[in-house]
């Protein structure tokens, strides 16, 4: 083997090395340290909900007004 394919080798071998521990360093960086992603995350905000709007009403109020409504037909039939 030529000298100039012994460095192609070992750049193979060095590109193979970042490639590993890029991932696992950053994994390491934010599993440890959970500040970290917050911070890393907190500065982004990917999901916008819109404003909340007025509740319904409660299945009580609802037979409530029901029962309401059946007095009032109930009156004027009457």
């Amino acid at each position: 083997m030529t000298s100039l394919g012994a460095s192609k080798g070992v750049l193979e071998i060095a590109k193979f090395a970042v490639y590993v521990t890029v991932p696992i360093g950053l994994m390491y960086f934010f599993t440890n340290n959970t500040n970290n992603l917050h911070k890393f995350m907190g500065v982004r905000q990917y999901v916008v909900y819109p404003t909340e709007g007025p509740r319904p009403q409660s299945p009580e109020e609802l037979r409530e007004m029901a029962r309401e409504i059946a007095r009032k037909r109930a009156t004027q039939s009457s």
